[in-house]
């Protein structure tokens, strides 16, 4: 069954990087816009004559706090033309056609095995919803981490948000990864992301060898994602403790 559509209105827009907007949206006829972290949200946008050509779907980056308002953040990609319109037609104050929560791209329940979120660019949306959550509702958790690529040091998001919830959070860790810098600094990594999680499965390793148990999700292009589930499975992962989100 198809949620209903709900007139949503931008309250704020905020660039985060020189191609990545973010984008705050209040549902008014809702109190709560209740989901769950790791969910999507569906926007019609006036962008072709046929509706479903008109539909374009973004994780929330922003936990469940109670209120109508969620996070978006979205890159801009030039020869499309979904967020061309968002970037160029969007502001403060332009209404919206919204549809979600959807998805089941969700957390575990218990967080009783290590978390490896792994993700590239905006991929990054669903696992800031996930972290917020647990840290907002102390949920029970074992070691946390998120492993974020992207190209340059200038297209970092959420890197400061995320050094402060390090501090905060006990059992989290963010590992930024820069592909195209060869000097980075403390904390932060030169490369991709696979090395990094095989690096941090290795150093877990259970005295006899063998992987220790972990849930893996992974988010981003299509590249990265299927490169991610191949090596895990090559390490000693079960396909089923791998999730995928793919982006674009």
């Amino acid at each position: 069954m198809l949620l209903p559509w709900h007139r949503a209105v931008v309250t704020k827009v905020e660039d985060a990087t020189s191609t990545t907007r973010r984008f705050w949206i209040q549902v008014p006829e809702l109190s709560k816009f209740d989901f769950q972290p790791g969910q999507f949200v569906t926007l019609d946008l006036p962008i072709h004559e046929q509706k479903n050509k008109r539909w374009r779907s973004y994780s929330i980056a922003s936990a469940p706090d109670g209120t109508n308002t969620i996070e978006l953040v979205i890159v801009l990609n030039e020869h499309g033309k979904g967020t061309p319109f968002l970037f160029n037609e969007v502001k403060e104050g332009s209404e919206l056609s919204l549809r979600g929560p959807q998805g089941k791209f969700t957390m575990p329940a218990p967080l009783d095995q290590d978390l490896y979120l792994i993700c590239t660019g905006t991929g990054i949306a669903p696992f800031r919803s996930m972290v917020q959550y647990i840290e907002n509702f102390k949920v029970p958790h074992q070691q946390v981490h998120l492993i974020f690529g992207c190209r340059k040091l200038r297209d970092a998001l959420y890197e400061a948000e995320m050094r402060e919830l390090e501090k905060a959070c006990p059992g989290f860790h963010f590992h930024p990864c820069f592909s195209r810098e060869t000097e980075v600094g403390p904390g932060q990594y030169s490369g991709y992301v696979h090395d990094v999680y095989e690096k941090l499965i290795n150093e877990s390793r259970l005295p006899d060898g063998t992987v220790a148990p972990a849930h893996f999700y992974l988010c981003g292009w299509k590249n990265m994602v299927d490169h991610a589930k191949q090596k895990l499975q090559e390490l000693g992962f079960d396909k089923k403790a791998i999730h995928l989100e793919l982006y674009g």
